[in-house]
């Protein structure tokens, strides 16, 4: 769309808490605020959604252009973006990780959209390009104090870890396979996802969710302590996977793999242990309330 006309879009959609009037009356769309590849600046645009389950797909169709679309380049060097959605009660605000689907994974998603909106099918005849899909998984605020929400945290820090998890196999699926120069791209990719998603994941628990359990667990306070240690090792080990991927142009991704799976070990061994000591005490706060 062009721009002013997108400004425009934008303005009625917060105006009217996502009501659209004229040729997009009717429609169900949201606004992803994404970082600038580039410029570093931010950029809001105007797309349609389709909701699975309790994420969102947007698809980087660009009316079947050839080219694909500015946010789409966006989320791939900046995973983290705001979205905007309308209700009864007005404009939803929230962040989000923007997860670029990949292989069977994003064939799958792409039918459940166009089972739901059969244009975008019509968009995919129009280019040779794969069009791709952006899974938007909202990332938890920082308020774990209302009690009837301590189960569903329990199950999202389990779905917030089996994501993590995927996207370590993905990186190891990647390191196995011959090198090529689109490979490290991905890679690339899947880093920047992962460590973007891990560092807002364990902001969030520092931030709200740990501080809130230690009051309620005053005698577990050693465990919180232990787990914000883990933490700090951790985020040293992110450091350490972004250096793996910046050298795997020059010695190709099988050298790497002993290393990697080292930091992938401690990864999985801090999940697990996260797992282990904070369900409980997420399930136990929720009988209590």
């Amino acid at each position: 769309m062009p721009l002013d006309f997108n400004v425009k879009l934008i303005e009625e959609f917060r105006t009217n808490a996502g009501r659209l009037g004229g040729p997009f009356e009717g429609w169900v769309l949201l606004l992803l605020t994404t970082t600038g590849a580039r410029s570093g600046r931010e950029h809001t645009t105007p797309l349609g959604f389709v909701e699975d389950g309790d994420r969102l797909l947007v698809v980087g169709s660009a009316g079947g252009s050839d080219r694909h679309p500015d946010w789409y380049r966006n989320v791939l060097a900046h995973p983290t973006v705001t979205v905007e959605t309308g209700g009864e009660s007005g404009v939803d605000t929230w962040r989000a990780t923007a997860v670029a689907a990949t292989g069977a994974e994003r064939d799958a998603l792409f039918a459940r959209v166009v089972a739901v909106a059969p244009g975008y099918a019509d968009y995919q005849k129009a280019t040779d390009r794969v069009l791709p899909v952006v899974v938007l998984h909202r990332i938890p605020v920082s308020d774990y104090t209302p009690p009837n929400r301590l189960d569903a945290l329990a199950d999202e820090l389990v779905k917030i870890h089996d994501w993590l998890r995927g996207e370590l196999a993905a990186l190891a699926e990647g390191l196995a396979a011959p090198g090529a120069a689109e490979l490290t791209v991905e890679l690339r990719r899947h880093c920047l996802t992962f460590c973007a998603g891990l560092a807002h994941h364990h902001g969030g628990e520092d931030a709200g969710l740990f501080p809130y359990l230690a009051r309620e667990f005053p005698e577990k306070a050693g465990v919180f302590e232990r787990l914000r240690v883990e933490h700090e090792g951790v985020a040293r080990a992110l450091d350490g996977l972004r250096e793996l991927l910046a050298r795997v142009d020059e010695t190709g991704p099988g050298d790497l793999r002993p290393e990697f799976d080292r930091l992938r070990a401690e990864l999985e061994a801090h999940f697990a242990h996260e797992e282990a000591e904070v369900l409980p005490l997420l399930r136990a706060a929720a009988t209590v309330s």
